[in-house]
């Protein structure tokens, strides 16, 4: 059984940086993708950021140029380093990793403000 963990959030101020980082256990092959979604309150959830196997990236238009995404050198593992970050950027943070069937951690939570 495969399963997601993300780790990082917290409370910053305005314009600050964080690094989200996300494993996924339980699988000996490597995910074909892996990803952040959000969810802010009272919004519905949102895709941020995926990366494939061979370091391809996709980013939602509200984070490029801000978030880059990233492959660790342990297998499964992925990061998002947020920086100037906005109070719109508060949400609970989600990881996705992705073998044909998509897996989901609980999230993180993310807040920004002064």
């Amino acid at each position: 059984q495969v399963q997601v963990v993300e780790s990082g959030g917290g409370l910053v101020q305005p314009g600050g940086s964080l690094t989200l980082s996300c494993a996924a256990s339980g699988s000996i092959f490597n995910m074909y993708l892996m990803g952040w979604y959000r969810q802010a309150p009272g919004k519905q959830r949102e895709f941020v950021a995926t990366i494939t196997a061979n370091g391809g990236t996709t980013y939602a238009d509200s984070v490029k140029g801000r978030f880059t995404i990233s492959r660790g050198n342990a297998k499964n593992t992925v990061y998002l380093q947020m920086n100037s970050l906005q109070p719109e950027d508060t949400a609970v943070y989600y990881c996705i990793a992705d073998r044909g069937t998509t897996y989901w951690g609980e999230g993180t939570q993310v807040t920004v403000q002064s």
